[in-house]
């Protein structure tokens, strides 16, 4: 059936090629409109208390609103004394009271029950509550903005920040930061692909393929975008994995073209047959690649986070697309080049063997025999060096940052420093301690006694600033700002150390009293990782593991593939740690730890780092079996595969490499950490893994590697 299908394509290309121009036009016309849709990430808990803690806040304290954001005024000249700074202070708090969606502000000058002027009387800023979901709350902060840059220069300046003012920031650096290491990473991969490929026009067709496919992916995502909330981290994984999916598959495919045409001669009938040919073995081989990495991706769906469901969403939508170029618009565009994909060769020495007639495979089939000489050496070397590279995960740390390094040039950045230079660093994001009755009805006198000793308690805490309480049919919300940043390890404990106060004062007859904010709800996100990450691990692992003992018909190869993904990923993982956690390439990647890694970290990479590895395994062994089903010699097979396999396979590795290692260049601290992760593992598993441990290990098991059961004599279907 894929030959047929390559057949029909190679026959109908001129049609083909111009559906695919309409479709691409009409993805060229969504991406600006998909980049108004993106917001940043949302680590909010489905259902978690902090969630609860929002709903109840929302339903019976509306003056609060759904978000506190903090309105900056500082003068390096005036003092809040002067009229001149008062002026200035009320004209902007006028134009903010009239705003639609500004559901309470408090002034510097009001009765406020927290000091909101400095010490040194030049800076004081304002609270103002805002009401609606998330995407209205952020279009009001884009509208408050708006109002403060009409005061960003003069005697007195004004700065807005907070969630929704960082978030809109931090959508527009993301969206540079995806733009930026496009502009890197593309060139430097045409230049690799051309000394790869051999040929000018050769390398060009994959580059082309995978615009093609982001292109596709941004439609998709788009489209996906009227059901599902998207934000820039999935924007900049799909361009990262669509990007180096996009020319890894293209590349496999016009290799084996190239491969068929030499062998087959240049009329129009044998370009057919080689695309027929092409899309019957290698054209399978990336089918079932992708659907690996689509199923890896599904298990992120069992955590119950909004961002997980994007990433896997958003991912998925890169891998179809490349998918579907590779497999429809890339036949029909070999088929229309013909020999000619051959143009622009560069000088014989630089020509893959494979497209050189009567020309030995060279360099690789020799390292090949060389690795399986001594197997058991080349397979301890390699786990010895992978374990090594993991030992860092033994004092790995969790936490969540917030990124307001990455907005030290943005408005809201410079507004956040003066906040936490002057005033209580938990100021922009308190935590909101609600109590109620059980049933969010009234507290009764009881209940209000014990919430007093309670608060009592905490103010007592050196973490805690003040603890602002206001009272609502019967019901208490107590604003608690943090003497500490609300991202930082110790406000996370203050928060479960609340908790944990909370849940006793509750078992004892107290009120119900719930904990949210900003900082709660990090505290939900990382506790539903990590209760979800074994299953998602589970879930990722069983599911490869079926797929390909199907692909392979083979029991042992996938679990030789399953146990070295997880030492390349795990040595990918030790890595990062030390670069990031311990501070180690601090000044090399321009970044300041904070003495831990996202807590998202470790679920996102394996899952899509476990399909994108499957990749090279399935090529790789998809093309030694072939040589296994028509000998039958286990290191013939073996030889033979490498040798046609790694020039395309450390390519296309050089390649990714390329890609996600240019958004280490991102402002963005989960765009660099996750560039940075899925750069190392890719270098580790084409290197260590497919070049190394697999001919030793598949020489170490010989025949057994292809020992498949039986029942009565026949092989299972």
């Amino acid at each position: 059936m894929a030959h047929r299908w390559g057949v029909f394509l190679a026959a109908h290309w001129r049609l083909t090629l111009a559906m695919w121009a309409l479709v691409l036009a009409a993805c060229a016309v969504s991406v600006p409109l998909l980049e108004h849709r993106l917001r940043a990430p949302d680590f909010t808990v489905d259902a978690a208390q902090s969630a609860e803690a929002r709903r109840v806040v929302s339903q019976h304290f509306p003056a609060i609103g759904a978000e506190q954001d903090v309105i900056v005024f500082d003068s390096g000249q005036l003092t809040t004394d002067s009229a001149q700074y008062r002026a200035v202070v009320g004209d902007m708090l006028t134009k903010v009271r009239a705003t639609q969606g500004v559901s309470e502000v408090v002034g510097p000058f009001d009765d406020a029950p927290a000091a909101l002027i400095s010490t040194d009387r030049r800076t004081a800023i304002a609270i103002v509550g805002l009401l609606g979901s998330a995407d209205r709350r952020a279009q009001i902060a884009k509208d408050l903005a708006q109002k403060a840059s009409e005061h960003k220069t003069g005697p007195v300046t004004v700065g807005l920040t907070g969630h929704s003012p960082m978030q809109n920031d931090q959508v527009r650096i993301g969206v540079e930061d995806t733009t930026k290491a496009e502009l890197i990473g593309l060139p430097v991969a045409l230049l690799l692909l051309v000394l790869a490929m051999g040929a000018l026009v050769a390398a060009v067709v994959p580059v082309g393929m995978a615009l093609a496919g982001i292109a596709g992916a941004y439609g998709l995502i788009y489209l996906l975008s009227q059901v599902m909330h998207f934000d820039t981290l999935v924007l900049a994984i799909a361009t990262m994995i669509g990007t180096g999916v996009g020319i890894d598959y293209s590349m496999f495919l016009v290799s084996r073209f190239r491969e068929e045409l030499a062998a087959g001669g240049g009329d129009r009938a044998s370009v057919r047959r080689a695309v027929g040919a092409t899309m019957d073995t290698t054209g399978r081989t990336i089918a079932a690649s992708g659907l690996i990495v689509m199923i890896s991706l599904g298990a992120l769906f069992v955590v119950r986070v909004p961002i997980f469901r994007a990433v896997a969403g958003g991912v998925a939508a890169s891998v179809t697309a490349a998918l579907l170029v590779s497999l429809t618009l890339l036949p029909a565009v070999m088929a229309g080049l013909g020999t000619r994909i051959n143009k622009g060769a560069l000088p014989a020495k630089f020509t893959p063997p494979d497209i050189q007639p009567d020309q030995p495979a060279g360099v690789w089939q020799r390292w090949a025999r060389m690795t399986m000489r001594k197997p058991i050496l080349f397979a301890a070397a390699a786990i010895a060096l992978l374990v090594l590279s993991a030992a860092p995960l033994v004092g790995v740390k969790f936490g969540v940052d917030a990124g307001a390094a990455a907005l030290s040039e943005e408005p809201s950045g410079r507004a956040t420093e003066l906040v936490e230079q002057k005033f209580a660093s938990g100021l922009l994001a308190p935590v909101q301690i609600v109590a109620t009755a059980p049933g969010d009805g009234p507290m009764t006198e009881t209940h209000g006694q014990r919430l007093e000793n309670f608060a009592a308690k905490l103010s007592k805490d050196s973490r805690i600033s003040s603890v602002i309480p206001e009272e609502a049919g019967g019901r208490v919300v107590a604003t608690v700002i943090l003497r500490v940043p609300f991202d930082s390890p110790e406000a996370t404990a203050l928060v479960e150390s609340i908790r944990k106060d909370a849940r006793m004062v509750t078992a004892y007859g107290g009120p119900v009293i719930r904990v949210g904010g900003e900082t709660a709800e990090y505290v939900d996100f990382s506790r539903e990782i990590k209760d979800k990450s074994p299953l998602v691990f589970g879930l990722v692992l069983a599911s490869s593991l079926l797929f390909l003992i199907v692909v392979f018909r083979s029991v042992l190869l996938p679990l030789e593939a399953i146990v070295m993904n997880l030492l390349a990923i795990g040595a990918a993982m030790g890595i990062t740690v030390a670069v990031f956690q311990w501070g180690l390439g601090e000044s090399l990647f321009d970044f300041t730890s904070r003495g831990f890694i996202q807590v998202f970290l470790p679920t996102v990479v394996f899952a899509v780092l476990f399909g994108l590895s499957m990749d090279y395994e399935v090529f790789l062994i998809g093309r030694i079996k072939e040589y296994w089903d028509r000998d039958g010699d286990n290191k013939s097979a073996v030889a033979a595969g490498l040798a046609h396999t790694a020039r395309p396979i450390t390519a296309a590795a050089a390649i990714m490499v390329v890609v996600f290692g240019s958004f280490v260049t991102a402002h963005v601290m989960e765009d660099k950490q996750i560039g940075f992760a899925l750069a190392v593992a890719v270098a580790i598993d084409a290197i260590i893994v497919r070049l190394m441990l697999v001919p030793a290990l598949m020489q170490i098991f010989g025949r057994w590697n292809w020992w498949f059961p039986t029942r009565r004599g026949k092989r299972l279907p």
